[in-house]
């Protein structure tokens, strides 16, 4: 389309926008089947298709306008928790929740995740560790304390050597307290949190995590009691609450779907807030594809629907072969009760109409 001055006239302007949409239009038309029209009244006639158009045109200018706004979204709420980040299958995986001072994967060292103090890393694939030299030398640079990193025992001496390698080679401290945190241990983040690793079946050894809440609950046996006698109790030394743990933020990491029905993960299953993965959508690839090479169909997830307990369900690590518009269709096509809990992170991801 010939180029428009500042200077032209307000209908010429307005011819410029007009046929930038129709070009957009005659492209969604030729991609979608045009709806007959049914109906008397003059339905049929030239005004009929007309209208028919038109109101084709302004359907497509919404779902434009529609998927210019999911570009521009920026992480997702969820059940109070605002989840921040990027995850692209293959090429960067890095989710924060500020509000519990933690990020899942570290990805390519980006910025937004800097501020976290604890780390927790799932696997050792490169999308999802590789910045981590940086993450820690960039909280260095700004005199932040030294995070805490959470890993898989099984590698915890190698990325203790990695560390000395770039520790060797820009002679730099890279101050960091690196935990190897094994199934069945706790660690306490603050006096109300403390988080846990789970068990997931990706390619290479991996495991998730669960964050808890730390509540206390008075013991039944002193659920009759008055308060002052209760404050009596407490003043003597006995304890008078158990300590129970509420899972609040799961996260998967890269897994096949073989996590979800391990008994062992149920806590997962019913945390306020599951973070997991769907990096495959639709049928140019199958369940088979997925479960080799430790990942999971979206398919999957509709199957075995039953067992999540979560409020919400944060998908991650779609593959990049998909488009914004691909991730939205898909996500519609779960069963109504799945559908309303599940929130797709789509930051990096492009829309077709840009």
């Amino acid at each position: 389309m010939a180029a428009v001055s500042l200077s032209s006239p307000p209908s010429v302007l307005l011819l410029s926008r007009t046929a930038t949409r129709l070009s957009r239009f005659q492209t969604l038309a030729a991609r979608k089947p045009v709806a007959s029209t049914v109906g008397g009244g003059g339905g049929g006639g030239k005004g009929g298709g007309l209208l028919s158009v038109l109101d084709r045109a302004l359907a497509d200018e919404e779902e434009y306008r529609r998927a210019r706004a999911q570009v521009q979204r920026k992480g997702v709420e969820a059940e109070g928790y605002a989840i921040e980040g990027i995850s692209v299958g293959g090429h960067e995986t890095c989710i924060t929740v500020p509000s519990l001072n933690v990020a899942f994967g570290i990805g390519r060292g980006p910025q937004f995740a800097v501020s976290q103090d604890y780390l927790f890393i799932t696997h050792a694939h490169l999308d999802h560790i590789g910045g981590l030299p940086m993450y820690i030398a960039t909280r260095g640079l700004y005199n932040l304390k030294p995070p805490t990193v959470f890993v898989p025992p099984c590698i915890r001496d190698d990325v203790e050597e990695l560390l000395q390698v770039h520790r060797r080679m820009s002679h730099i401290e890279l101050n960091v307290e690196l935990v190897a945190l094994d199934l069945g241990e706790t660690y306490e983040i603050r006096n109300d949190l403390v988080a846990r690793p789970f068990q997931t079946y990706h390619a290479i050894p991996s495991q998730g995590y669960v964050i808890y809440s730390i509540r206390r609950k008075l013991k039944k046996q002193y659920a009759h009691l008055k308060g002052s006698q209760i404050m009596k109790l407490k003043q003597s030394g006995t304890e008078i609450t158990d300590t129970i743990l509420y899972p609040e933020v799961a996260f998967t990491g890269d897994t096949n779907s073989d996590f979800i029905l391990d008994p062992r993960n149920a806590d997962a299953l019913r945390a306020k807030v599951l973070i997991t993965e769907a990096t495959f959508l639709d049928d140019h690839i199958d369940v088979e594809h997925a479960r080799e090479h430790g990942h999971m169909h979206l398919s999957e997830i509709m199957e075995h629907s039953q067992w999540f307990r979560n409020e919400t369900i944060v998908l991650t690590h779609f593959s990049n072969r998909y488009s914004l518009e691909d991730i939205r269709q898909a996500v519609s096509r779960l069963q109504p009760k799945l559908h309303s809990k599940v929130v797709a992170l789509t930051e990096g991801f492009k829309s077709e109409y840009r």
